[in-house]
């Protein structure tokens, strides 16, 4: 199994503005961000071991330390074609939590851009239609220097159920 390296750890502060702070990075040519709370590490992008019927988004699985890490292809979660791996690829590491179970998971993205301090002023609802990732994947739509940030629900894009439910569906 192919063991990560360990790029960077991001710093979290016990400060009250951690909930407005967002990792921004790049995933198919347009600007993401996921809440810094559920961000673990970001590592050096290693092809992960490939696991025998899994489905199209899940990549394959990384030694974390001695754990084994599903790492996710969001681009291929939403729908999209996978990107391919260039020098700025990264393994973003993150724990979600569903029905009190927590879940450690890497989700390939293009690039990683910044740590951004977001106010909730300034995050407008998901839309309702046109986005290009579904709706229920959208916390908001943050603004940053007069652009739109995709604000991703961790919840809903690495929930652990939906994504067993569609690779029991591919494989049967």
């Amino acid at each position: 199994m192919a063991h990560a390296e360990t790029v960077t750890a991001v710093p979290l502060t016990q400060h009250g503005h951690d909930q407005n702070q967002y990792l921004t990075f790049i995933l198919g040519g347009e600007v993401f961000a996921l809440g810094i709370l559920s961000i673990k590490e970001i590592l050096e992008y290693q092809a992960p071991t490939d696991v025998p019927m899994m489905p199209s988004f899940v990549r394959g699985v990384v030694n974390l330390r001695g754990a084994v890490v599903p790492v996710i292809d969001l681009c291929a979660r939403f729908g999209r074609a996978s990107t391919g791996v260039s020098k700025k690829s990264c393994i973003v590491i993150v724990e979600t939590e569903t029905n009190g179970s927590r879940q450690v998971l890497g989700v390939v993205v293009d690039a990683v851009n910044e740590v951004l301090e977001i106010a909730e002023s300034e995050i407008e609802p998901p839309p309702s239609f046109g986005a290009s990732v579904r709706t229920d994947f959208i916390a908001g739509m943050g603004k940053v220097h007069g652009k739109f940030v995709i604000i991703l629900e961790v919840e809903k894009v690495l929930s652990i159920e939906e994504m067993e439910s569609l690779a029991s569906t591919r494989t049967q």
